[in-house]
């Protein structure tokens, strides 16, 4: 049984997740597959910003803290940015939310498609403008893929991907002013896998990136109900515990050590590593980022794969322009790092209601 550290940090300290975040609890009676359920149904006609705004929100994102707000009025839906939500230590510059909300712009554009509505969206400051004009309505295999998406984060099976499979993929990741830098060689993928143990060793002994991530673990079904965000225990391959049976193990499993050996079989058992870097470091190019990112992973659910986020290089600030270095990409920063592969299924994350996150 492997025993994630957000799950045993949360059950060691044995706070509730009202009290971690000083956020309310939601008032629900769904349970916890109810609540995936609802939130991944089949996409409807109507209401149809409702509807997209829903399918926006089953985009990637960090910590899964749903950092974004819409409003809609006439044929036009603005997606910006919740900075209630945002994460300082892992995040300072915010540069992994407007990666967020460019995953969501992303969804929406696909999901428009498909009911009838060509989706335009414009950067405008922090806020994305996506007017909506009707079209005929073009079905994809991507934006069948939006609700049966995960980021999984389990040991995978070690086969390699086929060559239309790994051309598929580095085709999703086609955006202006993003380059994507695929990597399946097993020395690559080491090479990869060394950066992203340093950072998780310097993660792991930043007391303030520790705190902010149990803020916003939820280690247990009740608890990821309450909030309908976060970062469930099961979501992520670990079992959900209460915190008097985890608080007495955190000694056991919560070493750096051991945390590394993880990421380690992580991936080593991958088919391959995508690296994306913006040609700048801005607002408008992390989005452009996201929507590049949102497409890899839905190509990838299409095509049978799984996929999560390895960033340690990314977040950690000494490490990043080491890890740029060793890519080729001389000042660029390296914006998302992703592993893919065959693997198993496991539990969808939650989503907020459109009604929690319009406006």
């Amino acid at each position: 049984m492997t025993i994630d550290r957000r799950q045993l940090m949360a059950a060691a300290l044995g706070l509730s997740t009202a009290a971690l975040t000083g956020r309310p609890a939601a008032a629900t009676t769904m349970s916890y597959k109810e609540a995936v359920q609802a939130s991944r149904a089949p996409l409807r006609a109507t209401p149809r910003d409702r509807e997209l705004v829903r399918f926006a929100t089953l985009a990637a994102n960090s910590h899964n803290t749903q950092p974004w707000i819409f409003s809609a009025g006439g044929n036009d839906i603005v997606i910006a940015p919740d900075f209630a939500r945002r994460c300082p230590a892992v995040d300072p510059d915010d540069h992994h939310l407007f990666v967020s909300l460019g995953c969501a712009v992303e969804n929406l554009v696909l999901a428009a498609s498909t009911l009838g509505w060509r989706a335009n969206p414009i950067v405008d400051g922090d806020r994305i403008v996506i007017a909506l004009e009707q079209a005929p309505p073009a079905a994809s295999a991507l934006a069948d893929a939006i609700p049966l998406r995960q980021c999984t984060r389990a040991t995978f099976d070690g086969r390699a991907a086929g060559p239309d499979a790994l051309r598929q993929l580095e085709n999703a990741c086609r955006e202006p002013n993003v380059s994507a830098i695929l990597l399946t060689e097993r020395a690559a993928i080491a090479k990869v896998a060394d950066y992203v143990l340093a950072g998780n060793s310097a993660q792991m002994r930043d007391e303030a990136f520790m705190r902010e991530l149990v803020s916003w673990m939820r280690f247990n079904e009740t608890d990821a109900v309450a909030t309908m965000d976060g970062l469930f225990s099961r979501a992520s391959g670990n079992p959900s515990l209460p915190a008097w049976i985890a608080r007495p193990l955190l000694r056991f499993f919560f070493t750096e050590s051991g945390e590394n050996g993880k990421y380690r079989a992580e991936l080593d058992s991958s088919a391959g590593v995508v690296v994306l870097a913006a040609d700048r470091g801005d607002p408008p190019h992390w989005i452009a980022v996201g929507r590049a990112c949102q497409r890899f992973g839905l190509q990838a659910t299409a095509l049978g794969l799984k996929y999560s986020f390895l960033n340690q290089p990314v977040e950690v600030a000494a490490l990043r322009p080491q890890f740029a270095t060793s890519l080729g990409l001389g000042d660029r920063r390296p914006d998302v790092i992703m592993r893919f592969g065959a693997g198993p299924d496991l539990p969808k994350s939650l989503r907020r209601a459109p009604e929690q996150v319009m406006r």
